[in-house]
């Protein structure tokens, strides 16, 4: 018989087995985030993309995980979190498929834009149901090595996508999540228990839909994702670029004020922001994540396109930030609960920053020892010190009830971070049209993305250390009523 919610302990079978279930889960989600960078380049050639079919490629997946993780985690909350995180599972395989059988650009941007509605189910029900089915005693080290785990993937994906790539086409990238999809569905049917908000579902609030609020959500970051791709081949002043800037600044007004007026109906519960820490914990999220999303983006299309170097040799110049991740995680996560994450906030996002600097000498004929290993391991031991530390202090800011929103909104944030650094760099960077397959269009912006990048960075640190503290306790704040 499965142990009730809350019951769950590391050490135990089910234990193990709901964990092996979140984080494989999340794992393909977060892979599937990295490992079309390495494939861009000949999936571009193939199917005969542009830059802005590129960008779509990524952030059509991207989008939908941002503007609907939201609402996958309220329809945990409220319906089951092993329910939806099931359905969630089945759908990013099935889109999987339709992803890696794709005959065109705009077939596989769609397809992309199915599997970031699956990714959206189940990537919070993962996190939320170690919140919610492990002992208080043991919730801390479940999510620490889920966080670690899962970083893992977001950074083994390009070596994974390197050797498939290579190997056997840029296809296999998305097939390979087949076969993760089947293990998942059966380790959560054999080992996840139930759980939901129960306080929601006595109030009725849980068989309420919030329609308008992911709706809006959505439009709000489409429309601006729009006109940041669409800007360099239109110009910034054309009617259609201008007309759906303005779209989706007034969809994320209005989404702000339809998500207040629901109160505790809404999708996002607008009270958890009455606690001022996970505010400021979501905004830090939003910059780092750009600053990572718009790294990884630059650095697979330069190393193949500008370096010179096969898709298998660029998924391995980033194995030893998977292995800083791997190592280091726990031990960022057990740091930050005896010192608080201030420290690690702080020095993490400046460490990495040091590390896109240097990486934006590398350049023809790079040496890997001399010129890449060293950017890397500083980015990776910087990204190691941010991971957990970061995951537990969201989760720690709100109310335990609140955990399935709490996790979907911070996620959302770190997904629309890395949208819209990839619609906005190459505008910053004035990358448009088949740049990225000349030598010196795309050398010259790579350098200045991985600045911009740096600089983001800086400003999370800065961020960190004036307004990130310690939780004052657990539970944090709850929702308005």
């Amino acid at each position: 018989m499965t142990p009730p919610a809350s019951a769950l302990r590391t050490g135990t079978a089910a234990g193990r087995g709901t964990l092996l279930a979140a984080t494989l889960a999340s794992g393909m989600v977060f892979l599937d985030s990295t490992v079309v960078n390495v494939a861009l380049p000949r999936l571009g050639a193939d199917l005969d993309a542009t830059v802005a079919d590129l960008q779509w490629t990524v952030n059509g997946y991207l989008l939908m995980l941002a503007a609907f993780v939201l609402l996958g985690g309220a329809l945990g909350d409220r319906f089951g979190r092993r329910r939806i995180f099931l359905l969630g599972v089945v759908w990013f395989a099935l889109a999987s498929v339709l992803c890696g059988l794709s005959q065109g650009i705009g077939w596989l941007i769609a397809a992309r834009f199915l599997q970031g509605a699956g990714g959206a189910l189940l990537t919070p029900g993962s996190l939320a149901v170690l919140q919610a089915s492990f002992h208080p005693d043991d919730r801390g080290k479940a999510i620490g090595i889920w966080s670690g785990l899962s970083g893992v993937a977001t950074t083994l994906g390009p070596l994974l996508g390197g050797w498939l790539i290579d190997a056997f086409s840029w296809r296999w990238i998305f097939f390979v999540n087949v076969p993760l999809a089947v293990g998942v569905v059966l380790a959560a049917l054999r080992w996840v228990p139930e759980s939901r908000d129960v306080a929601a579902s006595r109030t009725g609030a849980g068989r309420r839909f919030d329609v308008a609020g992911a709706l809006l959500g959505a439009l709000g970051l489409g429309g601006v994702t729009y006109a940041l791709i669409d800007a360099p081949a239109r110009g910034a002043r054309s009617p259609a670029v201008l007309a759906a800037a303005v779209a989706g600044v007034l969809a994320v007004v209005v989404f702000v004020l339809v998500e207040r007026r629901r109160g505790d109906s809404a999708m996002l519960p607008t009270g958890l922001f009455g606690s001022r820490l996970f505010s400021v914990l979501n905004v830090f999220t939003v910059v780092v994540y750009a600053a990572l999303g718009g790294f990884t983006f630059f650095l697979a299309v330069y190393l193949q396109n500008v370096v010179g170097w096969s898709a298998l040799l660029t998924g391995l110049a980033t194995v030893p930030m998977t292995v800083l991740l791997l190592l280091g995680s726990s031990r960022a996560g057990a740091m930050a609960a005896r010192i608080g994450p201030r420290l690690p906030l702080t020095v993490g996002p400046v460490v990495a920053a040091a590390g896109l600097l240097l990486l934006r000498r590398v350049g023809p004929g790079a040496s890997y020892w001399t010129d890449v290993l060293p950017g890397v391991v500083l980015f990776g031991a910087g990204l190691t010190l941010v991971v957990a530390p970061l995951t537990a202090s969201v989760l720690a800011a709100v109310a335990d009830r609140f955990a399935g929103v709490a996790s979907g909104f911070n996620n959302a944030a770190s997904r629309a971070g890395g949208l819209l650094a990839v619609a906005a760099l190459p505008l910053l960077v004035g990358l448009s049209g088949t740049g990225y397959e000349q030598k010196g269009a795309l050398a010259g912006a790579y350098r200045g993305a991985l600045a911009w990048c740096a600089g983001l960075l800086v400003a999370g640190a800065v961020l960190a250390a004036a307004l990130i503290h310690r939780p004052r306790k657990e539970g944090g704040a709850p929702a308005s009523r």
